[in-house]
């Protein structure tokens, strides 16, 4: 009996050839700014099935509360759950003060000390007020994982251990690399991705948002769905958001964050910082201007139009956004004082140094580090050298500058000043 060649399966642009406006509108803002999204043929169904029976979706984003702050980089994933949650759909806003116990694995080489419950009860406190001032409070729902993790019990760890391999779980890539260069893996580090998956089955979401370095718990979660008879979640990773650098990922460690808790000021001037460049890539993904409204702003700056107003534009929209509008008119006039006319920050930060005990100075270097006003000596001796540090509004260039006990005003770059008291 001759068989039947297997039908092709539609390709996308066949799928949405016949989709409504409002379907098409919807897949278009998922897509924006993101890395990836699978499978997008079975997103487009849950849409589809959504406007015709007026059920909305629901969309899950687990943050783990390991620090107590949360910055512009988190922030990406926190946009898209807003824009998705304008379309009318369900979002909830998973905190993972379960997870944070053991310590999400992703992207590291070596194992991570999980946090105490009391790390994780003080850090979860902020987040909350923190996310809504994205998202809407009211149509928000907060949950925390320890709701149905705890009450799993050994016996429900064991089963859920038992619905992955071992061999699966070295697939994920920060493992394999651990595993082959004989770095230890803790044995709860491979719960870590079962419990983020088991979060989708008791939340029964339909789509999921990570960062791209999240892919590999995302699909836990549908794997793990679908041995539990639901209906598996869509995926949906965005990029990580590059810092203030310009080169790496916006990260504390690097000192290259803007915290949606920063003073007014910091925020304005930190986005002013950032290149022409990748103020494209932060409108994209931080901006909820449309996509249209960005292109027309594109195609001023080709036409001429300065792009330092352009970026003010971006820096007063997030202050206003984790502020106040007229923090944001605050902000400018502020900036534009502080630049062009010299005058100091109002917010300048106090600091107060106790000198080396028996010296009666300390090194200019050794200051800066010490003040937080540079990552460390070499970088704070290259400040010097380059003309970038100013002492009661003097420049000083000398790697050598000794100061004694006293208070001073010490500036590094346009950005960085702060009252140093030495004792």
């Amino acid at each position: 009996m001759n068989q039947s060649p297997d039908r092709r399966p539609p390709k996308i642009t066949e799928i949405t050839e016949n989709l409504s406006d409002s379907v098409l509108h919807a897949l278009e803002v998922t897509k924006r700014g993101c890395e990836e999204l699978l499978i997008e043929s079975e997103w487009i169904q849950k849409l589809v099935h959504s406007e015709k029976t007026g059920k909305p979706l629901r969309i899950k984003l687990g943050l783990d509360p390991t620090a107590p702050d949360i910055h512009l980089g988190h922030t990406v994933v926190l946009n898209k759950l807003r824009q998705l949650q304008d379309l009318g759909h369900q979002v909830i806003f998973l905190i993972g003060d379960f997870t944070s116990m053991i310590g999400d694995p992703s992207g590291r080489n070596s194992t991570r000390p999980p946090l105490t419950k009391e790390q994780v009860q003080e850090n979860a406190k902020t987040y909350h007020e923190q996310a809504v001032k994205i998202l809407d409070p009211q149509r928000t729902a907060i949950e925390f994982n320890s709701k149905w993790l705890m009450p799993l019990g050994a016996d429900g760890m064991i089963r859920l251990a038992s619905s992955y391999t071992v061999a699966r779980m070295l697939e994920r890539d920060d493992f394999t690399k651990r595993y082959q260069s004989g770095t230890p893996i803790a044995v709860h580090e491979f719960l870590y991705p079962l419990l983020q998956g088991y979060d989708s089955v008791a939340l029964e979401s339909d789509l999921e948002l990570g960062g791209t370095d999240q892919k590999f718990n995302l699909l836990m979660g549908r794997e793990l769905q679908k041995q539990n008879g639901q209906s598996a979640q869509c995926i949906l990773t965005m990029p990580l958001l590059v810092g203030t650098d310009g080169v790496d990922k916006m990260s504390k460690s690097k000192n290259n964050y803007i915290g949606v808790t920063e003073t007014p000021s910091n925020m304005f001037g930190k986005v002013m910082s950032i290149s022409d460049e990748l103020m494209w890539n932060w409108y994209t993904l931080l901006s909820f201007k449309s996509l249209a409204d960005i292109e027309t702003l594109k195609q001023a700056c080709a036409n001429g139009e300065n792009p330092r107003n352009t970026k003010v534009a971006l820096a007063q929209e997030l202050v206003a956004r984790f502020h106040s509008t007229q923090a944001a008119v605050d902000a400018l006039t502020e900036f534009e004082a502080r630049f062009k006319q010299g005058v100091l920050p109002e917010d300048m930060p106090e600091v107060s140094l106790n000198l080396p005990e028996g010296d009666s100075d300390a090194g200019l270097a050794w200051i800066l580090k010490a003040a937080n006003l540079c990552e460390s000596s070499s970088d704070a001796n290259r400040n010097i050298q380059q003309g970038g540090v100013k002492i009661d509004g003097e420049k000083v260039s000398d790697k050598a500058s000794r100061l004694g006990k006293g208070s001073y005003v010490i500036q590094v770059g346009k950005r960085r000043f702060a009252k140093v008291h030495l004792n």
